[in-house]
């Protein structure tokens, strides 16, 4: 891998569609969401390699991710960083280059490759209906396999794999960690818990709170006007029939999207505290 985006852009491949995924090529943050909050925090990649890829996927595809772990060889312990609504923007990438500043090999999966390009959409309802209602649950799942099983083959270690993600990405990693027996960890930020069942999303979390193969962390904030607080509370009533542990910490009078430093619902004390939270949970799990 380099750090040299431009030189990954003629490996694209194109899908039936005729469509290609820019947002993990492009640079900066998606249309919807800039410009960026001038303290957005920004990670550099000396000591890293850090760059794009291209990973197969069991579709036939390739589908663009974004990586960063350490220079060598590794196997180092792997994360799969599930995006935002907004795609894998340029907060996704710097979240995969600080993981990687701590030993980790960090992986974004642009998860909507098939379906659209957010990040060129300027707002939030249009990237709802057009891209986000259409992307199955079954596709997304099956894709962190795929991502898994390139970071195994690509220097991370299949023994020491985790996944955190936000918002639309916390709500995947709740699936996923209820999906592959082989997650040792996981950490969703504010993920949806609950809602009506559609052919794309089948399930939501609270139906699979007895299905988790990986201790769960979920990170919420206590006035999210998007994911109501008796659905936490529903989640932490299922989740005790779970084989595994499963943890929340709710910050009180906290928005939604805490840990996104580039938009004004950042809050500083809040995001540290469960950065914090979130690497001793992998640490304890054995990631």
């Amino acid at each position: 891998m380099k750090d040299d985006l431009k030189s990954l852009s003629p490996k694209i491949d194109m899908t039936r569609r005729g469509f290609v995924s820019a947002a993990v090529l492009a640079t900066g943050y998606a249309l919807a969401v800039s410009p960026a909050a001038a303290g957005a925090i920004s990670t550099d990649t000396q000591g890293l390699s850090a760059g794009a890829v291209m990973i197969p996927t069991s579709g036939g595809h390739s589908m663009p991710a974004y990586s960063a772990m350490p220079a060598g060889k590794g196997p180092f312990p792997t994360i799969l960083v599930i995006q935002e609504i907004f795609g894998v923007h340029e907060h996704i990438r710097d979240v995969c280059r600080r993981f990687a500043k701590l030993g980790y090999l960090a992986v974004a999966p642009e998860l909507y490759f098939r379906q659209g390009d957010p990040s060129v959409l300027t707002d939030i309802p249009t990237i709802l209906s057009t891209i986000v209602a259409k992307v199955p649950d079954a596709q997304v799942l099956a894709d962190l396999d795929a991502c898994a099983a390139w970071a195994q083959a690509n220097g991370g270690d299949a023994e020491r794999l985790a996944v955190t993600g936000f918002c639309w990405g916390g709500r995947a990693t709740w699936l996923y960690a209820a999906h592959n027996p082989k997650l040792k960890a996981a950490v969703a930020w504010y993920g949806k818990l609950a809602g009506a069942p559609t052919p794309e999303t089948p399930k939501q979390p609270l139906d699979l709170a007895a299905d988790l193969y990986a201790p769960v962390l979920g990170l919420y904030g206590g006035a999210d006007q998007g994911i109501p607080l008796d659905t936490v509370e529903k989640m932490k009533a299922a989740v005790k029939t779970a084989r595994v542990k499963v943890e929340f910490v709710v910050y009180p009078d906290t928005p939604h999207a805490f840990h996104a430093d580039y938009r004004p619902s950042y809050r500083e004390a809040q995001a540290k505290d469960g950065w914090s939270k979130a690497l001793a949970w992998f640490k304890a799990n054995g990631v």
